[in-house]
């Protein structure tokens, strides 16, 4: 693919990954168009070297693997990590409510959303349906593509000091979107079972986000401009997921991409990178080719992990939040992030081993570190590095607007990203 082809292909998955169920199931697609099969966490595992296989858990997060061509205790784990989940605005499970003869939906923020960038939106909704079936709860995912719901922002004239006070939202009181007008509202229950092909008593339970309708799009006088939502980090998803499918034959080293849930609220959940997901697969993958004792312990001393996750870059408004000489700029290629109280795991050999892979793959990284007086963010680094003990890093494409509901990065950095991440995915060292 060319490098606006990428980004292209960058908009066509977020576009099918309205929630972090799509996410993974527009993953899976992609992964059984490259020949990879699903494992079962409860079935008993037959592997061989070359096999391409995945687990998903819990709906919303899936780790990908190409078994090497010799025993992870002997060659290692080389896996790229992101995260499937965006901030945003989730229903209640009883939503519909009526204020002033309008009926609403009671919603609650996920994650660190930037709440004011959700108003005046055409804002639909997605997610999953729990079941029930024949065989016990079945999942079914939905999503409505027409606008159903509006969050209006109040009119200047009855709060007319906003422009120099500044906008104060109460994520309890304004932030419930406007279903419908007046009379009796339409059963949101009866609408979800329509949608999904079931009857309305079927459903046993749901996880439902809002979501803008409006397409991710190319933008700016030579298309430069990724405007697109949940770039935060469905980006750095389909640069793992790139890579990983683009890498190659086999090497030596197990190869895969893992994509978690949760990131945006702490990680703490049973598919989450605080969990035993990844180590619970790991173990597995290298005790079916070495069942010695210490093989699973020998093959991550052998083993790296990049953490993709969007990077802040220079806002030229804003550019006094930025450390003077580490200001990503967008287009400028692949961001390495550093911060030495390990709210980013980059340290200096990890981040040596970057700056060589994006050399052979012909690319400039550029630097990354908060304020010193301003608090760091974190990723799924630190806490997939302590819980497994493994090397890594963290990384990611330059964006703006990041946690908005809409976000905007450069269409010129999708390909380095992937390019680098590539390379480190062919590597033997």
């Amino acid at each position: 693919m060319t490098e606006l082809d990428l980004a292209d292909d960058l908009l066509a998955y977020i576009e099918a990954s309205p929630t972090p169920w799509h996410a993974v199931q527009e993953t899976r697609r992609r992964l059984d168009d490259a020949g990879y099969r699903r494992l079962d966490e409860r079935d008993r595992w037959s592997l061989s070297a070359g096999d391409k296989v995945y687990v998903i858990r819990g709906g919303s997060s899936i780790a990908a693997f190409e078994i090497g061509t010799a025993a992870p205790s002997e060659a290692g784990f080389r896996f790229v990590g992101a995260h499937t989940d965006s901030p945003n605005l989730r229903l209640k499970p009883r939503p519909q409510r009526q204020r002033e003869h309008i009926h609403q939906l009671s919603v609650e923020p996920y994650g660190g959303v930037l709440l004011h960038t959700w108003l005046d939106r055409d804002l639909s909704i997605a997610g999953r349906l729990l079941t029930r079936g024949d065989a016990g709860l079945e999942e079914v995912l939905v999503r409505f593509d027409a606008p159903l719901a509006r969050i209006s922002s109040l009119a200047i004239h009855l709060h007319r000091d906003v422009n120099e006070e500044g906008l104060k939202l109460n994520a309890q009181d304004h932030m419930l979107p406007m279903f419908a007008f007046g009379g009796q509202a339409p059963e949101l229950e009866a609408m979800l079972a329509e949608r999904a092909g079931v009857a309305p008593e079927a459903i046993a339970g749901w996880d439902l986000c809002l979501y803008d309708v409006v397409p991710p799009s190319r933008g700016g006088p030579h298309g430069e401009m990724i405007l697109a939502p949940r770039l935060d980090n469905l980006a750095s998803c389909h640069a793992g997921l790139s890579a990983r499918r683009s890498a190659g034959d086999a090497t030596a080293a197990t190869r895969g991409v893992v994509l978690y849930d949760h990131e945006e609220c702490g990680s703490m959940s049973p598919q989450g990178a605080d969990s035993p997901f990844l180590s619970d697969l790991l173990e597995r993958l290298a005790r079916a080719f070495d069942d010695a004792s210490d093989a699973y312990p020998r093959a991550l001393a052998r083993s790296f992990l990049v953490s993709a996750d969007m990077a802040h870059a220079v806002h030229p408004n804003y550019a006094d939040k930025h450390e003077p000489e580490h200001k990503p700029r967008l287009g400028a290629g692949p961001v390495i992030k550093t911060n030495v109280n390990q709210r980013y795991a980059t340290d200096g050999e990890s981040a040596a081993r970057f700056r060589r892979w994006c050399a052979e793959a012909d690319v400039v990284p550029q630097e990354f570190v908060t304020r010193s007086d301003l608090r760091c963010g974190s990723t799924i680094g630190p806490i997939s590095a302590g819980r497994l003990g493994v090397r890594a890093l963290d990384v990611g494409n330059p964006m703006l607007s990041m946690h908005s509901c809409r976000e905007m990065s450069a269409a010129a950095d999708v390909a380095p990203m992937i390019a680098a991440l590539r390379v480190f995915l062919s590597r033997l060292d």
